[in-house]
């Protein structure tokens, strides 16, 4: 069976057995319907959500003439860019019913939830609104990029009971209304985007996300395969609430459930507590995909060079590992014990320093004193979470904030604590990956024969992944295995504040 994958801007062969398996996001088992995707249609249908939203009033009655709002907008890194994606819908819906209930557009801030992502470039915002809103909110100073380390708009709201130090952006906080626009995505960290993962990892500060994204949560075994009821599920819904004590209101939610092509299938509005397990249920369909009739030995995939974080994320030996533990995370239930991935990556060498002025640093690091897994790093994190040079890249020059590198990290050890091997397939510095833990060998072929001798049965079950990174993913699940995505428990948080 010959199949070709991805590999820096185009594509790899390989020649697997005929026995092999594929699944492709979509194609393999179709997506459920999406809504009419006509601008009218969608327009209607997100009008109808946030008139009807569940478990808190309507725009409607939340604002009038006199109140501040800011809406709070995801960044580039997830939920199309298409001209009827939810962010460009939904932001038309919601300003209308804004101005409907007297608002004006003076006292409207839009805000890109960028985290410890790159602050949104001129650029990305035209893209992410379109050229409508951009041109109608930014020369009046009224669109704007989360800042995590601008303490004159940041505000500390303590800690939750279980120790983990919130502080939020001051525009959200001060705000009479404070909308978020949501994604409800499979993602590996927690499950789902949207709702309280989006506000605590989007409008906050490095502490607040050194919370859960840290090898003493994301090490746990209920990280590992994804679910809605993980520690750190449970840690962003916590967090979160934090958040709306201390702000004396309530998220207004808008998120959409989006389909492999990010359409949206079904859109949500209102109280994130109670939206949440509702939206999910309806994402749980698309999502956690019940397809393996048996456990697989080898997963083997590609791994072009821009995809999700950006250009370079599969040279870069950090990112390169974090995308491989995100197929761990996804597809562990589907997975043997002794499995083995074989995955294509041009690793030329290429960091993209601009984007990531750190992971060169912590690449070095982590080859020398005493460094022998990733974790061992983990103790950096403060020292390069306040290195200001940094820091000011993030801020100024569209850098990633360096403690990212760090979230990175942590979750780049869970390939390792959860595969016999990984084979980085046509590596054009095949030291890079072997500086990793990861073998290399030039060709599919190649590594598929050395797994064979040292790793995998006689006759090995072998999944192919073709278009991983270029279509959204779910999360694989056994055929029998009937699983909702929450264990069963959709809505049941276990919040300790």
């Amino acid at each position: 069976m010959k199949l070709d994958f991805e590999y820096g801007e185009g594509t790899m062969s390989a020649n697997l057995p005929d026995t092999t398996d594929v699944f492709i996001p979509g194609v393999t088992i179709p997506d459920p319907p999406v809504l009419p995707q006509d601008w009218d249609s969608l327009y209607a249908e997100t009008l109808k959500s946030l008139r009807n939203p569940i478990g808190m009033d309507p725009i409607s009655k939340l604002a009038h003439k006199g109140s501040s709002v800011v809406i709070i907008i995801p960044d580039i890194v997830k939920g199309g860019c298409q001209p009827t994606s939810h962010r460009k819908v939904a932001m038309k819906a919601i300003l209308s019913e804004l101005y409907a209930a007297g608002v004006e557009k003076k006292d409207i801030l839009l805000l890109i939830s960028n985290g410890l992502h790159p602050r949104a470039t001129e650029g990305e915002m035209r893209q992410i609104l379109g050229d409508d809103l951009f041109n109608e909110f930014y020369p009046s100073g009224q669109l704007t990029s989360h800042d995590s380390e601008d303490y004159d708009h940041l505000v500390d709201c303590g800690y939750t009971t279980s120790g983990d130090h919130v502080i939020m952006n001051k525009y959200v906080f001060d705000a009479d209304v404070a909308i978020m626009i949501g994604h409800t995505s499979g993602n590996p960290y927690g499950g789902y985007s949207g709702g309280y993962k989006h506000c605590t990892c989007g409008i906050t500060h490095w502490r607040s996300i050194a919370g859960h994204h840290v090898p003493s949560v994301m090490h746990r075994m209920d990280f590992a395969p994804v679910s809605g009821t993980s520690t750190m599920r449970t840690k962003f819904n916590e967090q979160g609430m934090l958040m709306e004590e201390k702000m004396g209101k309530k998220f207004f939610c808008c998120d959409a459930v989006l389909d492999s092509k990010s359409r949206q299938i079904a859109i949500f509005s209102g109280y994130a507590k109670e939206m949440q397990p509702i939206s999910w249920k309806v994402a749980d369909q698309r999502t956690y995909v019940p397809f393996a009739e048996k456990k697989y030995d080898c997963l083997v995939f590609g791994m072009p060079t821009n995809f999700h974080y950006g250009n370079g994320m599969g040279t870069n030996p950090i990112q390169m590992m974090q995308a491989l533990s995100a197929q761990v995370i996804r597809h562990k239930r589907i997975m043997s014990d002794r499995c083995v991935f074989i995955v294509s990556s041009i690793c030329d060498g290429y960091f993209h320093d601009e984007r990531w002025p750190y992971l060169r640093e912590l690449y070095t690091m982590f080859q020398h004193d005493y460094m022998n897994v990733l974790p061992d790093m983990n103790r950096y994190g403060e020292y390069f979470a306040t290195n200001q040079e940094y820091v000011r890249k993030y801020r100024f020059c569209n850098a990633f904030h360096p403690f990212h590198g760090f979230s990175m990290m942590s979750c780049g050890h869970i390939a390792e604590m959860n595969t016999s091997a990984i084979y980085i397939v046509g590596a054009r510095e095949p030291g890079i990956a072997r500086g990793m833990g990861l073998k290399t060998r030039a060709t599919f072929e190649e590594a598929l024969a050395d797994a064979q001798r040292k790793y995998l049965p006689e006759n090995p079950n072998i999944l192919a992944l073709p278009l991983t990174f270029k279509t959204g993913a779910v999360h694989l699940c056994m055929k029998d295995e009937g699983y909702d995505g929450t264990n069963g428990h959709a809505g049941d948080f276990t919040i300790m504040h």
